[in-house]
């Protein structure tokens, strides 16, 4: 039940974007189509559930003083190696992603888990830790490119990109351009907290009677 709590926590209660409000520079600079959104999410979801587990194992023998050093170190020997992976097997994404791949080194949501869960649980909660953080990072970039690809060109072409047919909306000559560009970011972030801070004060006005 605990790990249940821990999983739940990370994909809603905890949201690094939504709740949280971490990690926004990749965030607002990858969510132009959704498989840049999946793809970045699947990343920085491997290094969250790698980095939580080593330093969970090594928690005790890092000294205080070096202890923060020491977790980027780690955190950036994943990224590394999921650089190196998405290069070979996905390149044509990897190129897209760019220097957002090597910068999930500097994620303020994989730094704040090592120091706050991590470093101080078991090796198993501190991998479901990642995994729920990783999930919940994946699920709203995931939404947000959804609504800004859907908008701003008409359609959805990451099921094209699996070898299914995409989702069209209108005419690609007929998107509003604005949704994939930056100021798009900023509304359809904007735009999402709201309606997931109307919908959570008024599921807490029911509880309250």
């Amino acid at each position: 039940m605990r790990k249940w709590e821990i999983f739940k926590n990370g994909v809603f209660n905890e949201n690094p974007i939504f709740r949280l409000l971490l990690g926004m520079c990749s965030t607002l600079a990858v969510t132009t189509a959704v498989v840049n959104g999946i793809g970045m999410g699947v990343a920085t979801t491997m290094v969250l559930i790698g980095s939580n587990v080593i330093i969970a194992l090594l928690r005790k023998a890092i000294p205080d003083e070096i202890r923060i050093p020491a977790y980027i170190v780690v955190i950036a020997t994943f990224t590394t190696i999921i650089d190196k992976v998405m290069a070979a097997t996905t390149p044509d994404l990897h190129q897209v992603l760019g220097i957002f791949i090597p910068l999930i080194v500097v994620n303020c949501i994989i730094l704040a888990r090592a120091e706050a869960f991590a470093s101080k649980n078991t090796v198993l909660d501190s991998a479901v830790d990642g995994l729920g953080m990783g999930l919940g990072f994946t699920l709203a970039l995931t939404v947000l490119s959804f609504i800004r690809e859907l908008i701003g060109t008409g359609t959805v072409l990451v099921a094209k990109d699996f070898g299914f047919s995409g989702i069209t909306l209108f005419p690609q000559d007929k998107g509003i351009l604005l949704m994939i560009l930056q100021p798009g970011a900023f509304i359809t972030l904007g735009l999402v907290l709201g309606a997931i801070n109307w919908w959570v004060r008024k599921r807490e006005e029911q509880k309250n009677g």
